[in-house]
């Protein structure tokens, strides 16, 4: 399969289940809600691999949409995630009262409803739906622009990856010394990484794929590490507002064990994920 049909197939699926998802988030389902926070990073990843191909205007401004619908749709996110925090720590002790939490969740739907019924929204799904099918990227012209397009997924993906596993591994290295936008910030390529990977496993034949299996079990490990522990520093954050108690109300979220814990873990899967071959497909 060539590059822009592989491109196609990838943000086609993005866009399908950020409309899928789109009705039930409108009306506060939160497992809809994070499903379509993945349509959004799934498409936002889409075009980063894919950069060179499909680099332009038209692609900068969608990218800048689609991290303005993602801001929107991660504020209910951290509530969520808070929320259900605070109840796997009431089942230990009864030390955190989540009405104030669910009541700010309550407002914070109501307005991300409008984001997701406005004019906005609706422009930025129909045009980046365009975009992928006839934007500017695939009429470019000249030799270069032609072979990016016609390069087979599998040669390009190799590299691509490749690239990727190497920035990823090579930043990870000084992870226990990390502050928390540090750590944010190595989960986002952690995301990236293991998103892209997924995205075209199923588009390539071949045995290769088989070896991909160890390289995103690291990643997913590491990422569910990183994951609770930007869900803790947001709940952290939180709390001094929501929560109404200033620090004390964030002590709760606030476990040295925990986060000892947890970077261990994480720092134990990129020493794996360091240890294999590069990508290849």
């Amino acid at each position: 399969m060539p590059c822009d049909a592989a491109f196609r197939v990838i943000t086609r699926r993005g866009l399908k289940d950020l409309t899928t998802h789109h009705a039930a988030t409108c009306l506060g389902d939160a497992d809809a809600l994070h499903h379509m926070r993945i349509a959004v990073t799934r498409l936002r990843t889409a075009m980063s691999f894919f950069s060179p191909m499909v680099a332009g205007p038209q692609q900068t401004r969608i990218r800048d949409e689609l991290k303005w619908l993602n801001s929107h749709l991660g504020v209910v996110r951290d509530l969520d995630v808070a929320i259900e925090r605070l109840k796997e720590i009431n089942q230990q002790s009864q030390q955190a009262d989540d009405r104030s939490w669910k009541r700010e969740r309550a407002v914070s739907q109501r307005h991300l409803a409008r984001v997701l019924r406005s004019t906005r929204y609706q422009r930025l799904v129909k045009s980046t739906a365009a975009w992928v099918e006839k934007g500017a990227w695939c009429r470019k012209t000249g030799a270069q622009a032609a072979q990016q397009r016609a390069c087979p997924v599998a040669d390009y993906s190799t590299r691509q990856l490749a690239r990727w596993q190497k920035k990823l591994v090579k930043k990870s290295r000084k992870l226990r010394e990390f502050g928390t936008k540090k750590r944010h910030r190595l989960r986002l390529l952690n995301k990236k990484l293991n998103y892209a990977i997924e995205s075209v496993t199923d588009l390539i034949s071949g045995d290769e794929i088989k070896k991909q299996q160890a390289t995103v079990k690291c990643l997913r490990e590491a990422q569910k590490s990183l994951g609770q522990l930007n869900d803790d520093a947001r709940g952290r954050s939180l709390a001094a507002t929501v929560g109404r108690g200033g620090a004390l109300a964030s002590e709760p979220f606030l476990s040295p064990k925990r986060e000892k814990r947890l970077l261990r873990n994480a720092a134990a899967a990129y020493k794996r994920l360091a240890e294999l071959k590069p990508l290849r497909i």
